[in-house]
């Protein structure tokens, strides 16, 4: 699958200090243009008519590099400022007071040359950034690091640390003003995925409520031949196979993909949450999951069990790989190995998962509601692949998000069940297990296949304000 990531604005800040080198301010300032170029992204910044060099060293380009940035304000993801000699950090950090634009900043130096240290082209970057982030720190301005102290905008360093940048600048941005589906009550058994909506808006994050008498009332005034209807139900026959899927299924699910999308760009909510069972089967006699499975290989995660902070996990994964996550339950051991474990749903997984993929029926409800009632799971083993995970919560006790973070895998180890699944290795997996059960998070994981657990945990920390674990610390990868 491409990885969907839309063209990135960046604002740049040329850092300059007069009794330095400036003519390093000019190069250096070519040189961070010509690496967002060769990373894809646009660049706001001063020109060289609009202040020395392009750079901001002085009060009054602070002010015009703060008006600069506030006119783009709509389209300026994050800010790079960059040090190519050791930088006038009041400048910087006025530019970005005055800017006011609440995006993540990250602050890059570059390195000195030893064959290169006189007076004449003597950078002094590696100390002008301790003095940049000082100054930051006083004016309550939030920033990140690059992986090493110095870095040129040239190197593979700094296109790694480009490429992590970004991913938490549309975590960032992905979670301002966004609002969230709930459609339907939680299911009555799982006080499990109980969250707390007034934390959640203290974040910024709206629910939107849809009862689900309400999707089965509009489910019903619509006719078999509704264009919305007949348009869904083809792509539902495009996406999996459902040869062994009776048509009335296949048409209910068709309905009820059209209400909900319906529903969902009237209200503009990004992502939901579905009561997925048992009143849908009982009372339409599908199960939700295919449609839901396309709406998150579409980047528009859906989560079962209306676990919104579950989902919220799967949107924070998705906009930082550009690739459809998914929500799965810490099943099962694997065998006696302490860091395998079966990670399970029923399924809603995204095609983006599966090694290949069919429509089949929920066999765990079957039971209760009858086979006929629980078409519509997306059932198959989920391919070998590198994962990252994602847990959030509200924590009403202490009025705050928390949450955790980690990396491992997907291997190709030999399962035989029903639903999604698939077999994931995970370093110090008892480590993880413990701190989920003794902090009394839920047994529902947000998961992707790619490794930006990091970029999720900067973003939520440092930017969004949230208390997280990052697992991949207890591996020394921190």
């Amino acid at each position: 699958m491409t990885v969907n990531h839309r063209k990135m604005v960046m604002g740049v800040i040329v850092g300059n200090r007069g009794f330095f080198p400036d003519h390093l301010a000019k190069t250096g300032r070519e040189e961070i243009l010509r690496a967002l170029a060769a990373a894809n992204m646009e660049v706001v910044a001063l020109t060289p008519e609009e202040s020395k060099y392009g750079a901001v060293e002085t009060r009054e380009e602070s002010r015009r590099c703060a008006d600069l940035f506030k006119r783009n304000r709509e389209r300026i993801d994050g800010v790079i400022v960059t040090l190519p000699n050791f930088g006038e950090e009041r400048a910087i950090a006025d530019a970005l007071r005055l800017a006011d634009l609440r995006v993540p900043v990250l602050i890059q130096a570059t390195p000195d040359d030893p064959k290169k240290m006189t007076i004449a082209s003597r950078r002094d970057s590696f100390c002008g950034k301790m003095s940049a982030c000082n100054n930051l720190r006083q004016y309550g301005i939030a920033y990140s690091i690059t992986t090493l102290h110095t870095e040129s905008p040239d190197s593979p360093e700094f296109t790694r640390d480009l490429e992590w940048f970004g991913a938490i600048c549309r975590v960032v941005k992905g979670f301002r003003n966004l609002r969230v589906g709930a459609i339907g009550a939680r299911p009555a058994a799982f006080n499990t995925v109980r969250y707390s909506e007034k934390i959640l808006e203290s974040h910024g994050i709206s629910i939107e409520t849809l009862d689900l008498s309400e999707v089965l009332g509009r489910i019903e005034r619509m006719k078999d031949n509704d264009d919305q209807a007949q348009a869904k139900l083809a792509a539902i026959k495009r996406y999996v196979d459902a040869s062994s899927v009776p048509a009335p299924a296949l048409l209910k699910m068709a309905k009820l993909g059209a209400v909900v999308d319906q529903w969902m760009a009237e209200t503009e909510v990004t992502i939901s949450a579905v009561q997925c069972w048992t009143s849908i089967e009982e009372n339409l006699g599908v199960v939700p999951c295919t449609v839901m499975s396309m709406m998150s290989n579409e980047l528009l995660s859906s989560a079962c069990e209306v676990d919104i902070c579950g989902v919220l996990g799967m949107h924070a994964l998705q906009l930082a790989s550009g690739t459809p996550s998914a929500l799965l339950d810490w099943n099962n051991n694997y065998g006696s190995d302490p860091n395998k474990a079966v990670c399970f749903h029923c399924s809603n997984l995204p095609k983006h998962f599966f090694r290949s993929v069919k429509m089949d029926f929920q066999q765990i409800i079957a039971g209760t509601v009858g086979k006929e009632n629980t078409f519509g799971t997306c059932v198959g083993l989920i391919k070998p692949e590198k994962m990252s995970f994602a847990r959030f919560s509200t924590d009403d006790t202490s009025g705050k998000m928390r949450g955790y973070v980690g990396e491992g895998r997907f291997t190709d180890d030999p399962l035989n069940t029903f639903g999604g699944a698939g077999v994931v290795e995970i370093p110090n997996l008892q480590k993880l297990l413990r701190f989920i059960c003794e902090c009394g998070f839920e047994h529902h994981v947000a998961a992707n296949l790619s490794t930006v657990a990091s970029a999720v945990y900067e973003a939520s920390t440092r930017y969004l304000g949230w208390d997280m674990h990052d697992h991949s610390c207890e591996n020394g990868a921190c």
